[in-house]
């Protein structure tokens, strides 16, 4: 009996006596998951049962079983807790039923076939299906040379001491021998139930939910799965409308405190309360928990794995702000940013400038400690390019935002059309800010004042969430843009996202953001070259100025005529010399003999010293090639022909097409608009850089003296449509007022 407690005791500091139980610690992080020995996975009746409560979802209970086999394959003791045996026995009793049936009762049963079928005891299906529903289990354990054992339950072997000694004493045996406990309450004697009391801290057996965590807790197991027909835990009823799922859950958390949990489902006896209360008491007792989908593919695999599937109880509060809070505040401070002057917007972003000169010791220090740690880390010399900031780097942001600054005093509320539908009737299209935006860019720390800057000047909330690699840079610069925000609106105006989880909470918040941004994930950019007498200086300057850019080139598309001439060698020497890694193309590679290695896809992004070479038949090719595998974000002509070029930058469908210039010149502080949120690939709203311009967005303004559509449809009054040119008495004052005073005027 000691030796098999022992086996118990020896994978956690959680364990049960003959007299006292000795609690351990529930980990703290997802993470952490990935270390656990021991697993308790229960299943809730809406999961392997079908949707008409009358046999077994075999489909998702095979689905199960494999991955529980996977992990007990992988050295994990693995418990499982089953419901299902009434749904069994119900099938096999309708069935016995029907076969029982005098053929007077059948045809009366055919002729009322919508009727519903006789109700059948609960405790003898539970009998009846105990069998067949074991049997199955054995059956597919079996095909992963697994064993199983039937382990039947009920409320007072808990409440015996002698009986759950011999409870563990068993299972302590099995999981040591390798075969998988199938433990399920045995419903065919279980007594009815008594009042929902919990006795001297020990949750009772009400259902296969406290089951689960008595069970869980009474073995020691590390973690408690406890699956079901939803995703987790949410704030409210997942069918509601502000319903959100939580990813974690601390039951000390004050804000966790504040769920609504609705109705149970139909088949099972528990429902979500249960499910809740079951994993706080065997959390507070040591065992982490999870309550995931059942339906969810690879769920439990990627449980343990550490992933994010259901919710994670953890005794550990949220740190920081909560992802809603951030977004609704962010709202509130776009409506701030939106009531303040021009001027006032420009005078927080060259605030902002002068910062990043003031503070530029600090922002490098924190910067040395990223490089320092992605350097451990292994990171490749070109992504630390993008990482590493300099004085230089410096400067030249701040350049960049005081360009933004003086630009954009007139962007918000500027007309950009007026109309005078008919007399006192004026329509006027003005330019307003998007409200919300969600920012996710790569491991560029300068990203986020450029971001911070367009977006306090168009008049936007900003939720930024950088890479992390960039934790320590990125949170000083976003301690400097709120600083200079602060004397003007909230700081909360412009949040940092601290957790790369918290992503998918955002993406659900429709009400709060706006406008998605991702920069930088994806695979960017393929480039386009052909022959020309200046094409290696282009070349070299689009592939080596600095490699890491999302506008250096990835893909040298060169006319065939030059593939045997000198123009073809000077190239690559140069690139070689420069030292890129030259890639062929699959027709390249058949023409060369001893030459350089197959590209893996004319599609990849290399980020770096390399690049594809690929030879084309003519311009017609070369555009067919680039609409094909180009990402759309910059392509380039180098050539003498003019005729060549023109259809070069009519036909191919890219954001940014160039004739004889470097695709390095693909930039917003290049073209002028002093910074960029990034470059847009899109058909619609914004395409190419995208400054603060694309940004913005309109609403119409219609300034009346009380006319009424029935005036116009009973001839009284006729429109106009007369289209005015936009003066310049327009200013920003002017159009705030007209804002201001029609706001909520209804005609």
């Amino acid at each position: 009996m000691a030796q098999h407690m022992a086996g118990f005791k020896s994978h956690r500091n959680c364990y049960c006596t003959d007299q006292q139980q000795v609690q351990g610690t529930a980990l703290i992080m997802r993470s952490d998951l990935a270390k656990v020995k021991r697993v308790v996975v229960k299943l809730g009746s809406a999961v392997i049962t079908r949707e008409d409560e009358c046999g077994l979802a075999l489909g998702r209970l095979a689905s199960i079983v494999e991955q529980v086999a996977e992990l007990q394959a992988q050295g994990r003791e693995m418990l499982m807790v089953t419901s299902g045996a009434v749904a069994f026995g119900k099938q096999k009793l309708r069935q016995e039923a029907a076969m029982s049936m005098s053929m007077r009762q059948s045809l009366l049963s055919a002729d009322k076939s919508g009727m519903r079928p006789p109700t059948l005891e609960p405790r003898a299906c539970a009998a009846a299906g105990q069998s067949g529903l074991m049997s199955m289990y054995d059956a597919m354990f079996q095909q992963y040379g697994l064993k199983t054992a039937q382990v039947l339950v009920t409320k007072p072997d808990f409440q015996n001491e002698f009986t759950r000694r011999n409870l563990r004493s068993t299972l302590a045996e099995l999981c040591k021998l390798k075969i998988i406990p199938i433990i399920n309450a045995n419903d065919a004697v279980a007594p009815p139930p008594e009042p929902d009391k919990d006795l001297a801290g020990v949750i009772s057996v009400k259902d296969n939910d406290s089951l689960a965590a008595r069970l869980a807790v009474e073995v020691g197991a590390e973690l408690l799965i406890i699956m079901s027909d939803v995703n987790g835990l949410y704030t409210a009823p997942p069918g509601m409308p502000d319903s959100r799922l939580l990813h974690s859950f601390c039951p000390m958390s004050p804000e966790d405190s504040k769920i609504i949990i609705g109705d149970k489902s139909r088949v099972g006896l528990g429902g979500m309360d249960s499910k809740v209360k079951a994993a706080t008491w065997a959390l507070k007792n040591g065992t982490s928990v999870v309550i995931c989908n059942g339906c969810e593919e690879k769920a439990v695999v990627n449980i343990v794995k550490g992933k994010k599937v259901g919710t994670f109880f953890t005794m550990a509060p949220m740190q920081g702000t909560p992802v809603e809070v951030q977004a609704r505040l962010a709202r509130e401070g776009s409506r701030q940013l939106q009531a303040l002057t021009g001027e006032h917007r420009s005078a927080i972003v060259n605030r902002l400038a002068d910062l990043l000169i003031e503070k530029k010791a600090d922002i490098l220090a924190a910067n040395q400690q990223d490089i320092n740690q992605a350097y451990n880390q292994g990171m490749s010399q070109h992504m630390m390019a993008r990482l590493y900031l300099s004085e230089q780097k410096l400067q030249t942001l701040a350049t960049g935002l005081r360009q933004i600054a003086k630009s954009s005093q007139n962007a918000v509320g500027r007309v950009l059309k007026r109309t005078v539908m008919a007399e006192n009737l004026h329509l006027e299209q003005i330019s307003v800010p998007i409200g919300v935006l969600l920012v996710i860019f790569e491991s560029r720390p300068d990203a986020l004042p450029q971001v911070a800057a367009l977006s306090i000047c168009s008049g936007n909330g900003l939720l930024l969430k950088g890479g992390t690699e960039a934790s320590n840079s990125n949170k000083l610069l976003h301690t400097l843009v709120q600083e200079s925000i602060s004397p003007f609106v909230s700081p909360d105006t412009v949040a940092l996202v601290s957790r790369r989880e918290d992503i998918a909470d955002l993406l659900q918040m429709s009400d709060y953001i706006d406008l998605v941004i991702p920069r930088g994930s994806a695979q960017l950019v393929q480039k386009i070259q052909e022959a020309s007498h200046n094409i290696p200086v282009l070349v070299i300057d689009s592939k080596c100025d600095y490699p890491a850019a999302c506008n250096a080139m990835e893909t040298l598309l060169i006319h065939k005529k030059h593939r045997e001439g000198p123009l073809f060698d000077r190239i690559c020497e140069k690139l070689r010399t420069e030292g890129v890694d030259i890639h062929a193309g699959p027709r390249l590679c058949r023409m060369l003999r001893f030459g350089p290695s197959l590209a893996a896809s004319m599609r990849t992004e290399y980020g770096g010293l390399e690049c594809a070479v690929e030879v084309v038949d003519d311009v017609d090719d070369a555009i067919r090639h680039i609409n094909k595998h180009s990402s759309g974000h910059t392509d380039a002509i180098v050539t003498n022909d003019v005729e060549n070029a023109e259809k070069f930058l009519k036909l191919v469908d890219s954001a940014c097409v160039f004739r004889n210039a470097s695709t390095r010149f693909s930039d917003g502080y290049r073209f002028g608009l002093g910074a960029e949120v990034g470059i847009s690939t899109s058909r619609i709203h914004a395409r190419g850089p995208v400054g603060i311009e694309g940004l913005l967005t309109t609403k119409w303004v219609l300034k009346g003296a009380g006319q009424i559509n029935r005036d116009f449809t009973d001839g009284h009054l006729e429109y106009l449509h007369q289209h005015l040119p936009v003066s310049a008495e327009s200013d920003m004052e002017t159009v705030a007022s007209i804002s201001s005073s029609s706001q909520r005027s209804t005609v």
